[in-house]
């Protein structure tokens, strides 16, 4: 099944999300990293290099002056994932689409297009988007309360997915001398109605080698935990401890069989940032200053977003957290659950805001240390592989160079591929098509060739 061997997956974020806000003065990372296609390029060779499953672009689409640097300037993902398709042969290309604020026609049609021009690999983050600024860049008065964008969501990811069924395989012919190009018993409207959506189909465009791109989703609430256990091959978290990750696995899968699914197809992915150096020692160093250098205003700036744009700025740094009302927003209900037990236990704001950048599981150490951690949180079913945020080239260059290594040697991690698809490396099945006749298996689309770099 899916779960033979860890699964790695490489975020990469240019100059600094808000966990790296001071990304951009490392100088081995370009200024313009962002909008950089050779760099983005650059890291997806050295990821398939390593053998990683894929590479993944997160996305947003709103920003104010105070956003991390990342968010500020940036290429949109599927565009950016279509070039480095061109360049690359076997890793997988997993890009963030929004529901909320994205047509499932115009979804379907993006993302079978990257599906086929990189030979079926890739794959869709679904997203519901956070930010409510959000509305004002597409002519909308309001975001929709939480429940309204996961139920949009829901519906927008069956829609997606029926127009990915749209043609059989061998609707377009092969043979010159056939009576016509297209075989039209073998495509299908789509014709869906419901809440949000209208959406009549067929779209243009065949299936690619892995039937239809892998979904994953991230979310802890109900409404997260219920569209993953329906919807999701990958549950992407930013689960802290073995325990948190246990429960949120535990309990999706758990879901997923209520309604009929394959638990043991569900993968639990979480983020995962390091810090490596020779020795556990150099490396905390390492981390502690890392975790205290930055603009005290734009690390402000972040844990506003987290309180429906509360203003910070004129607290006293080191004064106990401030009692503040908790979001009515599903989604961060844990984040303000953390900050209140800080705050009863007396954690300053300057606390508060150098824990931030400890939002997911963070190891710092040597090479066997981290590799040590991975596979305890491997063996302990807390998670099927790890989605790496790459920050540092020096920690990045150690992870393949060091870490991925001793979790070859110890039998957890891929010496080489053994497949062509994104599928194909998470081990997850083929998508049949659904109008396939009863009792017939539909065979993949002709492979094609592998670009040569």
């Amino acid at each position: 099944m899916a779960r033979d061997t860890l699964k790695l997956g490489a975020v990469l974020i240019g100059v600094g999300d808000a966990s790296g806000t001071e990304l951009w003065r490392d100088p081995q990372v370009p200024l313009d990293a962002s909008v950089n296609i050779d760099w983005y390029v650059k890291q997806a060779r050295e990821a398939e290099d390593a053998h990683f499953d894929f590479v993944f672009i997160v996305d947003s689409q709103y920003i104010t002056p105070d956003f991390p640097n990342h968010h500020l300037n940036r290429l949109e993902p599927l565009t950016l994932l279509s070039a480095v398709a061109y360049a690359t042969n076997r890793i997988g290309l997993v890009a963030t689409v929004s529901t909320t604020y994205s047509e499932p026609f115009d979804i379907a049609r993006r993302l079978a297009s990257l599906d086929l021009i990189s030979g079926g690999r890739a794959g869709w983050n679904i997203v519901t988007s956070q930010d409510p600024g959000t509305a004002g860049n597409f002519s909308r008065s309001g975001h929709g309360d939480y429940d309204t964008r996961y139920r949009r969501a829901d519906e927008a990811v069956e829609a997606v997915q029926g127009l990915w069924h749209s043609y059989e395989e061998g609707a377009f012919s092969r043979d010159r001398t056939a009576p016509r190009f297209l075989d039209p018993a073998r495509q299908h409207r789509l014709d869906h109605r419901g809440e949000f959506f209208s959406v009549t189909g067929p779209l243009n465009i065949q299936r690619s080698p892995q039937g239809q791109p892998p979904l994953v989703q991230a979310g802890t609430s109900d409404q997260g935990r219920d569209l993953s256990a329906r919807r999701a091959d990958i549950v992407f978290s930013f689960a802290r401890s073995t325990d948190e990750a246990i429960e949120l696995a535990q309990d999706i899968r758990a879901r997923a069989q209520a309604i009929g699914r394959d638990p043991d197809e569900l993968l639990f992915i979480p983020a995962l940032g390091v810090t490596i150096a020779d020795t556990d020692e150099e490396a905390l160093q390492i981390e502690r200053q890392r975790t205290t250098a930055g603009d005290i205003r734009r690390r402000l700036a972040a844990l506003s977003r987290q309180f429906d744009g509360h203003d910070f700025s004129g607290y006293d740094l080191d004064a106990p957290f401030p009692e503040l009302p908790r979001s009515e927003d599903a989604g961060i209900r844990r984040f303000h659950e953390d900050i209140e037990n800080a705050r009863r236990a007396g954690v300053t704001l300057r606390g508060v805001l150098e824990a931030q950048a400890l939002g997911w599981l963070r190891l710092v150490g040597s090479p066997e240390t981290i590799a040590d951690q991975l596979q305890h949180w491997y063996e302990s079913g807390a998670a099927d592989g790890f989605n790496l945020f790459v920050q540092h080239p020096a920690d990045w260059d150690r992870f393949r160079a060091k870490v991925v290594p001793i979790l070859v040697e110890r039998g957890l991690f891929r010496g080489q591929y053994e497949a062509e698809t994104l599928r194909g490396h998470l081990g997850l099945p083929f998508i049949d098509n659904r109008h396939a006749a009863a009792g017939q298996s539909n065979p993949p689309v002709r492979h094609l060739e592998p670009i040569q770099n």
